[in-house]
């Protein structure tokens, strides 16, 4: 969808009544499986630690450029040099169940002026994997930065990580093209696939979410009746 300008050229079309939004609050998320709060070392840390080592295989930090941490003083020292700026914006998801940190991810790359903003440093450990909670952190952060008025939500990951890239979907961000030899991490190189979602669709994945976090989509066991693929595709622009 574009416009037209005098000249008879195809422009970009007119942005009527939006205005940049602000950065996102360093409040709590609450929802009904997690909480999902900025992180601190000193309360989150040990927690987060417990929690990824469950993962023995060190599998949940392959594709992120630090980690995995021997012990929790090394793991304390890098938050503290890391994750305390304001973008990224990192954050702690909390288990409400138990009340314990069990994931990480960070608002960055924020850009109020073009009203984007990317979502990444995703670390779930295996005690949120595959959770209520997990799909739900991913919503609530997606839906504050669609309320405060971005434009659109990014997500990027290694282009060889296909769990991410398959998630992403999941999520109903549409796949947009990889960046071939974008960066480099841990000394090797990574081709970057780019995930979105835009404003305008943000009705019908809010309305794909509710539906599929709705307790009535669970049985007695906990199992889901439909799947969030379901509600998400038909929003997909493409897949990839």
């Amino acid at each position: 969808m574009h416009d037209w300008n005098q000249l008879g050229e195809p422009v970009g079309f007119a942005l009527e009544g939006w205005t940049p939004p602000s950065r996102p609050p360093r409040d709590p998320i609450v929802g009904r499986f997690c909480r999902v709060e900025v992180l601190d070392p000193d309360r989150h840390a040990a927690d987060l630690f417990d929690a990824n080592s469950q993962d023995t295989e060190h599998g949940i930090w392959t594709y992120l450029p630090y980690g995995p941490f021997d012990n929790l003083a090394d793991y304390t020292t890098w938050m503290r040099e890391t994750c305390l700026g304001s973008d990224p914006m990192f954050h702690a998801i909390i288990d409400i169940k138990t009340a314990k940190a069990v994931g990480v991810a960070s608002y960055l790359r924020t850009n109020p002026a073009n009203g984007s903003i990317e979502v990444g440093h995703i670390n779930f450990s295996p005690l949120l994997q595959q959770k209520p909670a997990a799909t739900e952190a991913m919503y609530v952060m997606m839906k504050r930065a669609f309320e405060l008025g971005y434009r659109r939500y990014e997500w990027k990951c290694d282009a060889l990580n296909a769990r991410s890239r398959a998630a992403a979907q999941r999520l109903g961000l549409s796949f947009e093209g990889v960046f071939r030899q974008a960066t480099t991490y841990k000394g090797r190189n990574r081709d970057t696939a780019w995930y979105a979602a835009i404003d305008k669709e943000w009705s019908d994945l809010d309305n794909a979410f509710s539906r599929w976090l709705d307790p009535a989509n669970f049985d007695e066991n906990g199992k889901q009746r439909t799947r969030l693929s379901e509600l998400t595709q038909p929003i997909l622009k493409k897949r990839g």
